[in-house]
Order: C-alpha cells, then structure tokens, then sequence
C-alpha cells in the first residue's frame, strides 16, 4: 500500500465533484444520439437516432414536426454541446489520475458499472460492494492498494428489498441494462430450479454480476424479488450493516462513473465478520478479505479513528452476536499483524 500525491489525491476529489454535478443535472442533453427527420407524404416527422450498447443503430419515433417539438430539439442541441465539454473534462481528469497512480477499474467491469449507472441502479439504492468497491474506496482515502488484493472481474451489487424513495418505485431493469451491452450476460441456473437466477456470467470468461439482499435473520436460502432492480437477489447476512451508509464514489477508467460504495470503515468490519464464515475451501477468498481489511485499518486507524469509532458503536448497537464475532475476526488479525491488531484493540479500548 502507497500514498497517493495530493495532486493525484486533488484530482479524485475533483472528478467525484464533476460526476455528482452531472448527475444532479441530469436532463435531455445526456441522452446520446440524435434528432432527424422524415418525410413521409408531404409531412415531417421527428425520430430519435441513436445506438445500443451493443453498437446497432436504433430509431425511436417522437412526433409530427410542429413548434413544441422545435424547442425539445433546439434545448437538445445546446444542451448536448454543454454537455460534450463536461465529458471531455471527465475523460482529461480519468487519464491524470492514470497518470497519478490512481487505481483503475479495467475495462469490462467499468462498461458493466456504467450501464448499470445509467440504467438507475444505484439512483434506486444499489450499493457496489466486494472487491470492485474496495478500489474505489483506495482512491477515495488516497491510497493505491496491493494489485494483489484487487484481482477479480465480480461485480457485487447490493440493495435493500425496500427503500424510501424521493420518486417512489424509480424504475431500473438491472437484466435488460446487462442484455443490451451485447457482452454475452446470461443468467446463472441456481441449485434449486424453482428460484430465480441472483447471476448473470458471461459464458467462457470471469466476468460475473452477483445481485444480493441483507438476510434479516441468517437463515433466508430462497431468493428475493427487488422489484426496483427488476431482479431477484440472494439474502445475505450481516449485508444490512454494510449497506446501511454509503459514500460516493467514482470508477476511473476511460471515463468516470459515479457508484454508492460501502463506508470504509463499516467494509473493514463487514471483511472481518465475513472472512471467517467463509468454508475452507474459499481460503483464497477468506485470505484476501483480511488482506484488504487489514490495508483499510492500517488507514484508518492513523487518518480517520473516528470513522472507526463510529462503525463499532453501530455494530455493537446490534448485539452481541455481532459483537463476539468482529472480536473473532480481530483475533485472527492479531495472529497476521499484531502491530495493527494492538492500535485497533487500543482504539476500541478492547482488552
């Protein structure tokens, strides 16, 4: 794990700022493609051309050409001129952040993040969680962290099965967004034939999106229907504490993406309850969850102790079952780095 430079460090600042604005000021302008016209018999009609994902051009009809449609296409077009400077911002700010040593999301992942974005996932509630969120969260605290600890072509999205929203029911069709990338998605046949599918692979390749949901109780197996996300997700436990407070965060690759992603510090305490749940035969997963959670407490613990202090007294607010296990994994974390181990317990004020 290395520090990032402040420039570098400024310059993530300065992209997340730029998303958050284009994201507030969503309007028609980021719609990509085009308004043209047809005549058909004398008369002049709209259509709004534009390409899939997948790269086929598409055509929409909007309506009769008459002055209302006029000013829609007129605000397009300027809004859409205002609109290619911003995106050319983000792009020049995605390559100085390369540049910087920030950590980037590779290429497939970041393609798969963006439809979703666009698509309203995380507009819905959708948390991006698992290891393609532990790299947004190394740029978010300036740190570049192990390549070793971020090898994996997951994607991990998270959401409760019911929210309050500001736009009640916001709609986001998290299958379809995966189908018109083009890419191969198809939905992994679970063990009982009964459920649904939680999974979409692309067949032949790692490239994998997993829809999850906090199990309430511990014992929940049978998917649930999230009826935001159009999907069924697999209940979890432990999940509500992670997902319960999220950050912003950008995803730097050619472009920038704005996602939700777990508060580092309630992720550190997530790694340490979940590594040691985790059966034997995952202990390549199980060794690269204290691995990340020890690189985010060595953080932590010397920038922002308070984020710390505040991810406990939640967790513990929770009883103590929970309690007893983040000790578990604390002990564990003695055995691997007991100089980490001692500034933790020391902050906790554990014996």
């Amino acid at each position: 794990m290395e520090k990032l430079p402040l420039e570098t460090q400024t310059l993530y600042a300065e992209l997340l700022e730029q998303l958050t604005a284009l994201e507030t000021r969503r309007s028609i302008g980021q719609a990509s493609g085009c308004f043209t016209t047809k005549t058909v018999k004398g008369r002049t009609y709209y259509y709004f051309q534009y390409s899939d994902p997948g790269g086929k051009p598409r055509q929409k009809y909007v309506g009769k050409k008459a002055p209302v449609l006029d000013k829609i296409v007129s605000r397009y077009e300027q809004e859409r001129a205002a609109l290619a400077g911003d995106q050319e911002s983000v792009r020049r700010l995605t390559a100085l952040l390369r540049a910087g040593g920030a950590s980037v999301t590779e290429a497939a992942p970041s393609r798969v993040l963006k439809a979703l974005a666009e698509s309203g996932v995380f507009h819905a509630g959708g948390v991006l969680i698992g290891t393609q969120a532990f790299t947004i969260l190394g740029n978010l605290l300036g740190v570049r962290w192990k390549s070793s600890s971020l090898k994996t072509h997951d994607i991990d999205i998270a959401g409760e099965l019911r929210i309050d929203l500001a736009v009640p029911e916001v709609p986001s069709d998290l299958p379809k967004a995966l189908e018109t990338l083009a890419m191969g998605f198809l939905p992994v046949p679970p063990l009982n034939p009964k459920h649904p599918s939680t999974s979409f692979k692309v067949r032949g390749q790692p490239l994998r999106v997993d829809l999850l949901t906090p199990g309430k109780t511990g014992r929940e197996k049978a998917p649930v229907f999230i009826r935001r996300f159009n999907a069924a997700a697999q209940p979890l436990p432990f999940l509500d504490y992670l997902i319960e407070e999220y950050d912003r965060g950008a995803v730097v690759n050619g472009g920038g993406v704005l996602v939700n992603v777990p508060t580092p510090a309630r992720f550190a305490f997530h790694k340490l309850i979940t590594a040691q749940r985790r059966p034997a035969a995952m202990h390549t997963k199980r060794d690269k969850d204290l691995n990340q959670t020890l690189q985010l407490v060595s953080v932590l613990t010397e920038e922002r102790p308070g984020d710390l202090l505040l991810a406990w007294d939640a967790l513990r607010s929770r009883g103590p079952t929970w309690v007893k296990r983040a000790k578990t994994g604390l002990a564990i974390l003695k055995k691997l780095d007991p100089e980490e181990h001692g500034k933790m317990a020391t902050l906790l004020k554990l014996s």
